[in-house]
């Protein structure tokens, strides 16, 4: 199932923001229930070729159908092909970003076949070949979509200092929905 209702979506958005006009819900400071525009699908391509991947098709129909973030789990979905807005705040999560972009790195094989659970410590970065960050939890913790192995599509959560690298949904659509 690829398509999205990006109607049905905003309106959730929406709904969730009307219902949090403080922002108190964990990550709303920072997303604001917005989300940015989407992406035209030849901006999409153009990303898959520069870094010799193909993205999960759930992901990419979100990003080409509803939006490309913020609005989302954690502190916000982060933006496929350009940095984020306030990029100069100098947030660990930047790095990330930039680091997924660098030459080959997506395109990397997935290392790990089963979950990681527990202390990673240092190594984590050598972990997250062959993923895509997509969102920020706060603390170090990144939610990250699996682009390829035998896990590819997955969503996974790496928490370098207590949780490990391991996953929390068997895709990206679910692991939205749930959040919405």
């Amino acid at each position: 199932m690829e398509g999205w209702d990006e109607g049905g979506v905003r309106a959730w958005i929406r709904e969730m923001a009307a219902r949090d006009p403080e922002r108190s819900r964990f990550g709303a400071g920072t997303h604001r229930y917005e989300l940015a525009p989407a992406l035209p699908k030849a901006e999409i391509r153009a990303f898959e070729e520069a870094h010799g991947i193909d993205l999960p098709a759930e992901y990419r129909s979100f990003v080409a159908e509803v939006g490309n973030g913020p609005a989302g789990p954690g502190h916000g979905l982060m933006p496929l092909t350009v940095p984020r807005p306030e990029v100069g705040e100098e947030w660990a999560v930047d790095d990330e970003w930039e680091e997924d972009r660098l030459p080959g790195r997506l395109a990397e094989p997935f290392p790990l076949t089963e979950p990681l659970p527990g202390r990673i410590g240092a190594s984590a970065g050598e972990l997250t070949r062959g993923t895509l960050m997509l969102a920020d939890e706060g603390c170090g913790i990144y939610v990250r979509l699996i682009l390829n192995g035998l896990r590819e599509g997955e969503v996974w959560k790496i928490d370098p200092d207590w949780g490990g690298f391991v996953p929390v949904s068997t895709g990206f659509r679910t692991w939205y929905t749930e959040w919405l």
